[in-house]
């Protein structure tokens, strides 16, 4: 099937395929022209080893998936040829690699394979360390149809990680053992990949939800407002004002999404502009006076007299304190106060940090959500965010712009003692008078 792309022109899978697997060709080819070129020379300076690992690694990621087990058979065959050149190419591939003989018993294992499976020694059976059916089961079929294949492998300990083994067969040229078979195995780990894509998955179900609610409701008054309500003014101005405050919701949370994606895009910039914190908080607090006197809540400041500098971007840092003392607002009105504070303080070990700190009286928050607070829609009670306009990404982008500017965010709170939020920045240290 051919796929049009955004520019218009085909794409035809196949032939992309072998565009790529024409590329990984060459770059197979020019690795292995190193090495020969090394092998016949008798010497192997790092930079031969560095340059063949480099031609070798761009082959696999041009290769096609399908192709990258045979891409790395094609290399191991060639490795073996030289006996030494294999254990530098090894040392300094980043992933595991594992290559066993015909029984499978272990021959070689670079850093990273050893670090995977501690157990791992040479002239073991593999199924010593590695009790994984699926890849040992996978080493029999390899060395059985001599064709590459390609199995998931997952560990629980210490940690959830999941990998891509491609293994490959192995013809060795040694001369004692030539001719026979061994297999390669080459572990990618997926880990990340993965985190990502359930990452990806559940904001688009949650950002599809958030704005499905307020679009339902929205339709539906239309439709009333068109029929049983149409000549219905009592009605009609009660559904208006229910409307417009949807419109609202909807509107608040495009704006928020769009700020978390502009500050993710930006967020391996680190900010070079001169901010004065104590500017930003003094404007802060005086912007939303008004919607805390609304709500019955009374802001107290505790500011120094002076500057206090950060190396920041002001809009952000405008958007970060204006989201703490809104939340700190809507959902510690009960303690009918909000603490403000920056402090000037030396770290441990050296460097100086500004303290910035929020703090309710409100009913608190249970120890359970405190660890997920800053996840994008995550909230301790749905309802009562959406009652208060609360789109669920607030404290997300909060930490998004903490991140960006190499700062620390701790979150403190019990339930009926408020909470408080705290923010930690690299701070420029003053000039001596």
């Amino acid at each position: 099937m051919t796929e049009i792309t955004e520019n218009g022109e085909a794409n035809n899978p196949q032939r992309a395929d072998t565009a790529r697997a024409l590329a990984a060709r060459s770059a197979a080819l020019a690795g292995l022209v190193v090495l020969a070129t090394a092998a016949a020379l008798g010497q192997f300076s790092l930079w031969l080893v560095l340059a063949s690992i480099v031609a070798v690694a761009l082959s696999a990621v041009l290769a096609p998936k399908r192709r990258i087990g045979a891409a790395l058979r094609t290399v191991s065959d060639a490795a073996v040829r030289s006996p030494g050149v294999a254990d530098a190419v090894l040392a300094h591939i980043p992933d595991p690699v594992i290559l066993v003989d015909q029984r499978a018993i272990v021959v070689e294992a670079n850093d990273a394979a050893r670090l995977l499976v501690p157990g791992l020694k040479l002239g073991h059976p593999l199924s010593f360390a590695l009790r994984s059916p699926v890849v040992l089961d996978g080493i029999d079929a390899v060395l059985s149809s001599r064709e590459p294949l390609r199995v998931e492998y997952s560990e629980h300990v210490p940690t959830e990680r999941t990998f891509e083994v491609h293994i490959g067969p192995l013809r060795t040229q040694a001369k004692d053992l030539k001719g026979q078979f061994g297999v390669v195995l080459f572990f990618r780990d997926l880990t990340s990949a993965r985190r990502l894509e359930a990452m990806r998955t559940d904001f688009v179900a949650n950002a599809s939800h958030e704005l499905r609610t307020p679009l339902a409701s929205l339709l539906g008054f239309v439709e009333t407002l068109q029929g049983p309500a149409r000549n219905d003014a009592t009605a009609r101005e009660r559904f208006l004002d229910i409307m417009r405050q949807q419109a609202q919701r909807m509107t608040r949370l495009i704006d928020d999404l769009l700020s978390l994606s502009r500050i993710e895009m930006r967020l391996h910039v680190h900010p070079t502009t001169t901010v004065d914190l104590v500017a930003i908080a003094s404007h802060m607090v005086e912007a939303l006076t008004s919607l805390a006197k609304d709500r019955g809540v009374t802001l107290r400041a505790e500011l120094p007299s002076g500057q206090v500098l950060v190396l920041g971007d002001r809009d952000e840092l405008l958007r970060l304190l204006e989201n703490l003392i809104t939340n700190a607002v809507k959902y510690g009105e009960g303690g009918g106060k909000v603490d403000i504070s920056l402090l000037e303080a030396d770290a441990v070990g050296g460097g100086h940090r500004a303290v910035l700190s929020v703090r309710d009286y409100g009913p608190g928050i249970a120890p359970e959500h405190l660890p997920r607070l800053t996840e994008r829609f995550y909230r301790v009670d749905v309802e009562q965010s959406r009652e208060k306009g609360g789109t669920g990404l607030g404290l997300a982008i909060v930490k998004h712009i903490v991140n960006r500017h190499r700062g620390t965010l701790e979150i403190e709170s019990e339930p009926g003692a408020g909470a408080r939020f705290t923010v930690t920045l690299p701070r420029i240290a003053s000039s001596p008078p």
